[in-house]
């Protein structure tokens, strides 16, 4: 059986934890690993391969997090923009063949019961091998109106609801034979694609199309025009919701979609007061309260049932219970044009990470670690000077025609317009602060020319 793994969404309703560089299924939430770390743990317990779905961007930090757990077999099928679960799945069964058992399953969801959890993939299997689709049906405990619902006759599926007003919510606890629409499948490859081209036909074209024209070696990369052309539709629109071969498990998993500050609230351990432990916080007559923090001291006095989650340059502080509408404040950041919803100040690249330390009119400062072994792009930029200062490790620097080294407390610069590029050929993290001085300091200001990783 193959685990695909979705790991696209932006989490934006985790705000300002999660981004869209830094999306909330790679933020190490839960015992130090992330939501996508958990998730290839708990299926390499029933799968014996996984297709990670992704887009450029998140590919790396897939790449490192799977690294990091010793995964390293792992393919990958990489969009260069979103078009919903129907497209993303479709291409990987794709790249499989029909008679694969595979399990589809989010990146950043909360499993807690993995024995049951086992137990459901076991039955769904089954199913599976007689060419069904299943799907799991998470039993409701409390009325929730953000996800969807699914109706059900024991394991035949009655029908699929949309999200419900609260009202309908409760009418469905109470009726007893309503699930949470949890988003994970099981099923043949070739029996969904088959289900594909009988329900939605110019979906199954399209991606035919994409996938033929992708670039297969060593990882599958779609090409823009291809995916573009692609309908944006969900697996429940195009094939579920349609088709007379559905099944669903009924499941008692310990499940949470973590989908906002009040679901991640219920899931992290608490002191005596009802405060989520950090170790940044302190609590004065304070109860009920979900505090995170990267590095900064928090401490409240005499405050109750709030969020507060501060990163180095956003902080949110709203009511528990009030946190859908983070969607909203992160709608008005875009509105602004600003790059809070996008970026924090530390920035993960496949060849390490930098840090804005400092940005103002005609000058920025950022502390930039580049991994053992690798280097940034082949690069020039039209509009600022860099200067170079090795704090440790050893720069390997390329200016024009030259490459020379740049040691612990030396510097070095480039000027507007000059090809270079930073490496680290030794086995240690290289550690430099670069001051760019300009007219524009924006990270579009970078014209590569050769690239290690095909941005």
């Amino acid at each position: 059986m193959t685990n695909i793994i979705l790991c696209g969404g932006s989490g934006t309703r985790l705000w300002p934890i999660s981004r869209t560089s830094m999306p909330k299924q790679f933020v190490k939430l839960f015992s130090k690993q992330s939501l996508f770390q958990h998730t290839l743990q708990r299926n390499a317990q029933v799968c014996s391969n996984q297709i990670i779905v992704s887009n450029s961007e998140q590919y790396f930090m897939a790449l490192d997090q799977s690294d990091e757990l010793g995964c390293k077999n792992n393919r990958y099928i990489l969009e260069p923009m979103g078009r919903n679960t129907a497209p993303a799945i479709t291409l990987a069964c794709m790249a499989l063949e029909p008679e694969e058992i595979v399990l589809v399953t989010p990146s950043d969801h909360l499993i807690k019961d993995i024995e049951n959890y086992i137990h459901a993939i076991k039955q769904a299997e089954e199913y599976a091998r007689n060419n069904y689709l299943v799907t799991f049906g998470i039993y409701p405990t409390f009325p929730e109106t953000g996800f969807g619902y699914i109706e059900a006759d024991g394991e035949n599926v009655k029908a699929f609801h949309e999200k419900p007003n609260l009202v309908t919510a409760q009418q469905y606890l109470a009726t007893g034979n309503y699930y949470w629409n949890s988003g994970m499948f099981c099923f043949k490859a070739g029996a969904f694609l088959d289900e594909l081209n009988t329900w939605a036909p110019n979906i199954y074209h399209q991606c035919v199309h994409a996938y033929t024209n992708a670039i297969k070696e060593p990882i599958i990369r779609i090409r823009y025009e291809d995916m573009i052309s692609i309908s944006d539709i969900s697996i429940d629109y195009a094939v579920m919701e349609k088709s007379h071969k559905v099944k669903v498990i009924p499941s008692q998993i310990g499940w949470s979609d973590v989908g906002s500050f009040d679901a991640l609230y219920h899931e992290l351990p608490t002191d005596a007061d009802g405060n989520t432990l950090d170790d940044n916080y302190i609590g004065f007559e304070s109860s009920n309260n979900l505090i995170l923090s990267d590095n900064r001291h928090i401490s409240t006095i005499d405050v109750n049932n709030l969020i507060i989650a501060d990163t180095e340059d956003a902080l949110l502080i709203c009511q528990r219970g009030s946190s859908q509408k983070v969607k909203d404040i992160v709608a008005r950041l875009k509105n602004q044009k600003t790059q809070l919803p996008n970026i924090h100040l530390t920035t993960h690249r496949p060849w390490g990470s930098y840090t804005v330390l400092e940005n103002s009119e005609g000058y920025k400062i950022k502390r930039i670690e580049v991994k053992p072994g690798k280097r940034l792009s082949l690069q020039k930029h039209l509009h600022r000077n860099e200067h170079w200062i090795v704090l440790s490790g050893i720069a390997t620097v390329t200016v024009g025609e030259e490459t020379y080294n740049v040691l612990p407390n030396e510097s070095t610069y480039i000027k507007a317009g000059e090809i270079h590029r930073l490496a680290n050929g030794s086995q240690t993290p290289l550690i430099i602060i670069e001051v760019q001085v300009g007219s524009y300091t924006g990270e579009d200001d970078i014209i590569r020319l050769e690239d290690d990783f095909n941005r």
